[in-house]
């Protein structure tokens, strides 16, 4: 059946929403970290297992996210993804141990793994290709500034109140989304069941979870360089045998022969290596702004704050610059122009004036908004609507993946030419500071080669509206 227009009106706030409860819940905790180990009588250092239990989830939860919606629905399988959430988000509150808090924080990722491929999923069915543009750039909003916003807000509520509010919030939250939830979302599944790749899942999932861990803790240096490395290699052999596992059978978890449509292969390969650059500046930011400016926390993350509006403004110019100018012009200058804004923080010193300051965060949060846009959407241009749910796993999989290497990568390049500097001497710092800021935009302007191979038409049928409605996707669609 066809969406009507109050499913179009609401669904993207509903997914959005869903979304950023889940991104801010990602980056809010580390704040909160130190007041959590106080609290539970243990180190902080122990509490890295809250972390790492998160990552788990999702990297379990997402690639069986697709077969979930096919099988049992995307309404149902949402519903659960966002109570689970929730419910975990309580047990987080009440944790009254580090063990009670990483099985909550774990059962929290595979709600949260859910949301993404799903939300993304169903807005993709719903709105046809020429209208797949202005939704999803609603949607994406939540993404960019959640990460922005979730230190901040961490800070103001464990300084003003008990690090408890952090999970109790998504309370009211989820409680709200389920029942829009129930009342507006579709209920897209596919008409032919696949069986569940077990081994598949075995593979991916360990892999992903392992590269993912391994990223996380070699970036904060408590993993020697040997043990590291093999366990490096160890995730490497687990993916490996799982994209030869994956060609050899049938029903793969994920469907790697989907990365044969050109457009798909750039948007989510593209999109893997432009983060790399991009991914370091929340970890690079906070320090040039505190360490090198020697401003307090606070003022820090007021800072970071011109990129989420720039963020939330770039939505009302996006699709003019795309349908006039097409995806390939777009993402080859935008890339380029990500470099140019990162390289921009080179020049920030003490003497910088705050204006100046808050005029590069507003192009560096417009850029990368429109980055991200761009490349979401593209990615489904010219998968046929029977892929949709393959695809929404498969970008959000690559996308867990690439924000795991940005970190680590902002953390290695940190650590690289902070080694030895004084942290009291804020000239230094900065000086060391500008190498990495300069390393990471010399990886953004490499990262636009990817975009070379996109032709001039491509992702017409999303930015000039060349295509009509799916109407003829093999899913069957109830909405209430």
């Amino acid at each position: 059946m066809t969406p009507s227009p109050t499913l179009k009106r609401y669904l993207p706030w509903l997914v959005a929403t869903a979304l950023f409860m889940e991104q801010l819940d990602a980056t809010i905790v580390n704040t909160a970290i130190p007041s959590i180990a106080a609290s539970l009588g243990v180190t902080p250092l122990s509490l890295k297992s809250v972390v790492t239990s998160y990552i788990l989830g999702l990297a379990v939860g997402i690639p069986l996210s697709g077969w979930m919606a096919d099988r049992f629905g995307t309404r149902r399988v949402f519903f659960t993804a966002i109570a689970v959430f929730t419910f975990a988000s309580v047990l987080c509150g009440l944790s009254v141990s580090a063990h009670m808090m990483t099985g909550a924080r774990l059962l929290q990722g595979l709600g949260g793994a859910m949301m993404i491929p799903i939300g993304r999923l169903s807005i993709v069915r719903t709105f046809p290709k020429n209208e797949l543009l202005g939704a999803m750039n609603f949607v994406i909003i939540p993404a960019l500034i959640g990460p922005l916003l979730g230190p901040t807000v961490g800070g103001l509520i464990v300084h003003w109140t008990s690090w408890r509010v952090i999970f109790f919030v998504n309370i009211p939250v989820g409680l709200a989304a389920l029942y829009f939830v129930w009342r507006y979302m579709p209920d897209y599944r596919a008409e032919q069941r696949r069986p569940l790749d077990v081994p598949g899942l075995i593979l991916f999932s360990s892999g992903t979870a392992l590269l993912s861990w391994v990223l996380e803790v070699f970036g904060e240096h408590t993993l020697d360089g040997m043990t590291a490395g093999l366990l490096f290699l160890l995730a490497l052999g687990l993916l490996g045998a799982y994209a030869w596992h994956a060609c050899r059978t049938k029903f793969p978890l994920l469907r790697l022969t989907l990365l044969k449509v050109r457009t798909f292969r750039i948007a989510v390969l593209g999109g893997f290596v432009t983060r790399l650059g991009v991914g370091g500046l929340p970890f690079l930011l906070p320090l040039l702004y505190q360490l090198g400016l020697g401003l307090p926390a606070w003022q820090s993350g007021l800072l970071m704050m011109p990129a989420a509006l720039a963020a939330m403004g770039m939505k009302v110019f996006a699709p003019g610059l795309l349908a006039r100018f097409g995806y390939r012009r777009v993402l080859l200058v935008n890339t380029i122009m990500i470099g140019v804004t990162i390289a921009m923080f080179t020049l920030v010193d003490a003497g910088t004036p705050l204006a100046v300051i808050v005029g590069i965060g507003l192009m560096q949060g417009f850029f990368n908004s429109l980055q991200f846009s761009s490349m979401n959407t593209l990615a489904y241009a010219d998968v046929e609507p029977a892929d949709t749910s393959m695809a929404s796993t498969i970008s959000s999989s690559f996308q867990q993946l690439s924000m795991s290497f940005g970190l680590a990568a902002g953390s290695i390049v940190t650590a690289w030419f902070l080694g030895g500097v004084s942290q009291t001497n804020q000239g230094q710092v900065t000086q060391a500071l500008h190498h990495g800021f300069a390393v990471l935009a010399v990886l953004t302007l490499l990262s636009s080669a990817v975009f070379w191979r996109l032709r001039r038409n491509d992702g017409d049928s999303i930015s000039r509206g060349q295509s009509v409605a799916p109407t003829a996707e093999p899913v069957t669609v109830t909405a209430q």
